[in-house]
């Protein structure tokens, strides 16, 4: 029998909050932030012992953390050093100097793209990372209970599946068929400092040592390629730990505010209901939402992953008043500018919408309209390009790789494509496309005199290959190597599965009588008047 590869999943009977006893501090925390108190004495808890040791655990588990900043440290270093050591060290750097925390130079490095062009990405040295893995692990429970529900990226028990589920919802069962499509130029590289300290200020985080820490973080020197320094007066390191939880801090009031407009609106909200559907308690605000639609107020519900957001509206002329007004709206609170030119309205009866790499449709059906999705192009040339690239390395394998790990890499590509895109409702025709342009290249490149080394037979599968790929007849193998080249054909679609009410936390306890709603869309039953 084959040996079993190891799975990439981690298989530990704790979840991550559970090490070293922080669970309970946390669910503390977003307890206390759910009921509307400050925090004003954060700091004793982010540099507590535990905080400490949990974040270096997390970074740990990071393999980025093998990259060194520009002090030329790893992970690996701290790892050297007593558990006593490393948190009198972290206490040191934060409050030891009579200066105050001050992080050393972040590393800069341009990361190419598929147009040709190059992303900066910021690596600060591993003490300032465990740093900000030791805020950010007290800041997300507080930010969490006041985030919307209707944001989906970087955020725990939320994903790219939540967001897209949510999408299909909007345009299958409510029928908001006009999507806008927001861009926000540069925005990770101009948020404004003073408008973040003001919106963490509001969430109820008030220790002012502790946003001075953050202060500093935002202004960390940057260390350029060429070895020239700049000094930046906005926006959020990109590669930071803490950057995404701070990008959702910033457009957390733009989910607010755009929930306001329809799904929170008093009226809505005072006719709202609380119903049982299947399993799972909901808030019915659909009385509502029928007279609101008589007042001729703007339609509105926004999904939004990380800086990627939509917003969905019923007719044109919504949508348009919506675009005007949202754009003012992010100009003159967030002090960001919306790219025009990236900025559209699509009716998705019409054309395809592309979000998170899906590119989306509804098409009629009897009387119905039902949503279509695939890869979007872009996307699918990308995966094509890679898997094509790969595939010809199975063949001829690079310097310092055999045929097996050239396979191994090539089986992670089709893994990586499947579980990402399958939610897309044509992932079967967009695979085949793949699929036929891969065995393509490998069957060529395979074809010797002595004829094809790629074979149907002559390999085994592991058990948890057999599960996955055990009925397919387009399984091959490289002739004397055991290990399969899977087959990126055999996929099903798999239906997206929204958030359960119990992981997004949305409904207050009715015993309260608390009148508040933190209404997304997932507590809500669409009907069309």
């Amino acid at each position: 029998m084959p040996k079993e590869r190891k799975k990439s999943l981690c298989m530990d009977t704790l979840r991550h909050a559970e090490y070293y006893g922080m669970l309970q501090t946390f669910d503390d925390l977003y307890a206390k932030s759910k009921s509307g108190e400050k925090f004003p004495n954060l700091m004793e808890l982010i540099l507590s012992q535990d905080n400490i040791m949990l974040a270096y655990r997390n970074i740990k588990s990071n393999t980025g953390s093998y990259t060194a900043g520009t002090d030329h440290q790893n992970i690996g270093d701290i790892g050297k050093l007593p558990p006593s050591v490393v948190i009198e060290k972290v206490r040191k750097i934060v409050t030891g100097s009579q200066h105050g925390y001050r992080p050393k130079p972040v590393r800069r490095k341009d990361i190419p793209k598929p147009n040709g062009k190059t992303r900066p990405l910021g690596i600060p040295c591993i003490w300032d990372r465990l740093i900000q893995q030791c805020i950010k692990q007290i800041l997300e429970p507080i930010c969490e209970a006041k985030f919307s529900n209707n944001s989906y990226g970087f955020r725990p028990n939320r994903s790219v599946e939540h967001a897209i589920s949510r999408t299909y919802s909007l345009l299958q069962r409510a029928h908001l068929h006009y999507v806008l499509e927001f861009d926000i130029k540069g925005f990770f590289d101009n948020v404004n400092h003073s408008k973040l300290i003001r919106q963490l200020w509001s969430l109820g985080i008030q220790d002012k040592q502790l946003l001075f820490v953050i202060k500093r973080i935002l202004k960390a020197p940057i260390r350029m390629p060429d070895g020239t320094t700049e000094y930046p007066t906005k926006g959020t390191p990109q590669g930071g730990i803490i950057s995404p939880l701070l990008a959702n801090v910033v457009l957390n009031e733009l989910d607010h505010w755009i929930d306001s407009q329809w799904v929170e609106h008093p009226l809505a909200v005072s006719h709202a209901y609380r119903r049982i559907i299947r399993t799972s308690e909901v808030i019915d605000k659909s009385k509502g939402y029928v007279m609101m639609r008589r007042t001729g107020l703007k339609e509105m519900f926004i999904v939004r992953y990380a800086d990627d957001f939509r917003i969905f509206c019923r007719n044109r002329e919504d949508a348009e008043r919506t675009m005007a007004s949202v754009t003012q709206w992010i100009t003159e609170r967030l002090h960001l500018e919306v790219s025009p030119e990236k900025t559209r309205i699509v009716n998705v009866r019409k054309r395809y919408s592309e979000f998170l790499g899906f590119k989306i449709r509804v098409f009629r059906k009897g009387e119905k309209y039902v949503v279509r999705s695939h890869i979007c192009d872009k996307k699918l040339q990308l995966e094509e390009r890679k898997l094509v690239e790969q595939a010809k390395h199975i063949a001829n394998p690079t310097e310092g790789k055999s045929q097996p790990v050239e396979i191994g890499l090539f089986d992670e590509m089709v893994l990586g494509i499947q579980n990402y895109y399958k939610i897309a409702t044509c992932i079967s025709l967009d695979c085949r496309k793949l699929h036929r342009r891969v065995m393509t290249v490998l069957t060529n490149r395979l074809n010797t005199e002595s004829g094809c080394q790629l074979v149907r037979e002559g390999g085994v599968m592991t058990e948890s290959e057999k599960a996955r790929f055990g009925a397919s007849a387009m399984v091959r193998y490289v002739s004397g190597i055991n290990r399969p080249i899977y087959p990126i054909a055999f996929i099903k679609y798999k239906m997206a599965i929204g958030i359960s009410p119990a992981v997004c936390c949305i409904f207050h306890s009715w015993q309260e009588k608390d009148t508040r709603y933190a209404g997304s869309g997932h507590d809500t039953i669409f009907w069309t008047a």
